[in-house]
Formats: C-alpha cells, sequence, structure tokens
C-alpha cells in the first residue's frame, strides 16, 4: 500500500475518544426500531419469499391486462369455455382459457385481483382510520368515557358480523363504495381494543406527562405521541387484515351480494367457476390459486412483521 493510500486509510478509520485506552473498541451505535425490524425480517426467508411473491402479483395486477388483446368485459360467443393454450403467446392465446361467455379469463383474473385487493386495502384503511381514532382516544381519555366506549365495542362484538354487512348490502344497494364502507366499518373492533391497550401503557410514559404538564391539548397529544408510537402495531395489523377483508368480499361474492357485473372479483370468479366445475375446471382453479396465494402471502408477511416489531425480541437482540 502506497503511503498516500495508508494516510488515507488511517483518516477514514474511526477513532477511539481521547483518554481511552488502547486498543478500546468504540461501541456500534444503537440502531432505530425501525432499522432493527427491517434487519430481522431480512433474515425471515418466509416473510421476505412472501412479500417478493406478493410484489411481483401486484405489478401483473396491475399490468397484466395491458399484455393481452382481450378486453375483460366483452363475452365472445365462438370461443365459449376455450381450455388454457399457450398458442400465441401473451397477445394472441387464451393463456387461461376462456369462461362461459367467452371471455379471456388471464385477464378477468388480473382485473378481479386489482378489485379484491383494492376492497382489502381501502376497507383496511377505513377500518384503520375508526379503530385508531375510537381505541386511542378511549385508552387516552380513561373513566367512564373509555367504559362507555368499550361496552359500545362488547355490544358490537356480540352481533353476527357478517349478518351485518349483509343487512347493509341489502338495504342500502350493492354498491362497490358501499363494500368499502360496510366492511371497513364492521372490521374495526379488533383494533379499537388493540389500539386502547396499547394506548394505556403508552400514556403513562414520562413523555406524555411532560406534554401534558406543557398543556398540550388532548386531541394534539393523541395525534403527535400517541398515535405515531402505534405505526409498529397497526403495520402489523395491515397485513392481517388485509388478507380477511379479501375473504370477506370473497364470500359476499359468492353469495351474490358483492362485486356486480361488468366488474368482476377472485370472489366472483370462484363463484361462477363453482357452478362451471365439471365442463370447465380452469374457471374455478386459477382465480383460486392466485387468491391463495395473496392470502399465504399477507400471512407470512404479517408474522414476518409482528416477529420484527415485537419489542420483547428486540430488547434480547
Amino acid at each position: 500500500m502506497s503511503d498516500d493510500a495508508a494516510r488515507v486509510a488511517a483518516e477514514a478509520a474511526p477513532t477511539a475518544p481521547v483518554g481511552a485506552p488502547s486498543g478500546a473498541t468504540i461501541p456500534e451505535a444503537p440502531r432505530s426500531l425501525w432499522s432493527d425490524a427491517w434487519l430481522t425480517l431480512r433474515q425471515n426467508r418466509a416473510a421476505m419469499t412472501a412479500a417478493v411473491i406478493l410484489g411481483l402479483l401486484v405489478l401483473l395486477v396491475l399490468a397484466g391486462p395491458s399484455l393481452s388483446d382481450y378486453r375483460y368485459d366483452k363475452p365472445n360467443w365462438d370461443e365459449i369455455a376455450v381450455p388454457p393454450s399457450l398458442a400465441g403467446g401473451l397477445a394472441g392465446g387464451h393463456l387461461f382459457g376462456t369462461d362461459s361467455l367467452g371471455r379471456d379469463m388471464f385477464t378477468r383474473t388480473l382485473m378481479g385481483g386489482r378489485m379484491s385487493l383494492l376492497v382489502g386495502i381501502v376497507s383496511t384503511l377505513v377500518s384503520l382510520v375508526i379503530g385508531i381514532a375510537w381505541g386511542a382516544t378511549a385508552g387516552f381519555l380513561g373513566g367512564r368515557v373509555d367504559r362507555v366506549m368499550m361496552r359500545i365495542v362488547d355490544i358490537l362484538y356480540a352481533l353476527p358480523f357478517m349478518f351485518l354487512v349483509i343487512l347493509l348490502m341489502v338495504l342500502f344497494g350493492r354498491n362497490i363504495l358501499l363494500i368499502f364502507v360496510a366492511i371497513g366499518a364492521i372490521n374495526w373492533l379488533d383494533m379499537a381494543r388493540i389500539v386502547r391497550g396499547q394506548t394505556l401503557g403508552l400514556k403513562q410514559r414520562e413523555f406524555i406527562e411532560a406534554a401534558r404538564v406543557s398543556g398540550v391539548r388532548p386531541g394534539r397529544i393523541i395525534l403527535k405521541h400517541i398515535v405515531p408510537n402505534l405505526l409498529g402495531v397497526v403495520v402489523i395489523y395491515v397485513t392481517l387484515t388485509i388478507p380477511q377483508v379479501i375473504l370477506v368480499e370473497s364470500f359476499l361474492s359468492f353469495l351474490g351480494l358483492g362485486v356486480q357485473e361488468p366488474m368482476t372479483s377472485w370472489g366472483v370468479m370462484v363463484s361462477d367457476g363453482a357452478l362451471d366445475m365439471e365442463n370447465a375446471p380452469w374457471m374455478l382453479v386459477f382465480p383460486a390459486v392466485f387468491l391463495a396465494i395473496t392470502l399465504f402471502c399477507f400471512n407470512y408477511l404479517g408474522d414476518g412483521l409482528r416477529d420484527a416489531l415485537d419489542p420483547r425480541d428486540r430488547s434480547g437482540r
């Protein structure tokens, strides 16, 4: 090594503090919660594999329909229930076959994925907004307000979840926006309880007491101090709730109360495929496989995030 290179390397190397014993090592700077969680998540092969597959699936669902020359809602009476074929490639053949109306199953499966993922994400966001606001308010204010708010949650827990969703769909019509609101508005109860429990512990922390003494209003404390410290729990809840909401939408669509024609979803396609399972099994297989893969990926990713963000595991690392 030349003298100049040796001098540059010596300047770049970290030096021990003044007065430290010779040969002393510099302690590693503590990692943040998110960087530590990311390192832990990267070591979880199942979660990382699920994340990669889920990312590829989302890209395929978003960009896939443009790879096909067929519209998802255009019937073709000359090609009814055609089996899957690779002839002609993506632009010319029916990779997943056609359905009972001659519509291309490849395009419909990917369009159905768009709708199923959209329902899952939007409904989960609705449940997050309601659940976080309800649980954080109840836990922070405490006392009589907490008791009243949580008794309302207990009463709603006693009501049949699916019955309420079906009732809302029957009373207000089968509109796609109502599906988002109905599923999300009923699915917030678990989040409210989780957030309340976390808030009860957070409000005893020193930084919350300091904010109170400084005269910060309760609403601002909840928004600026309580909610940001709940992000770990929220991330885990999102990854575990999205597949649950997708299943609910699939069940509603199977009953004929979900997404309506000409739009489609994986639940609608599974329902249609079940009717023609003997004559055209591919109508059931492809949307069911895509639905199963998506649910598995979200569940594995949620388990990995739960392990990575668990403070009890982090304390021992």
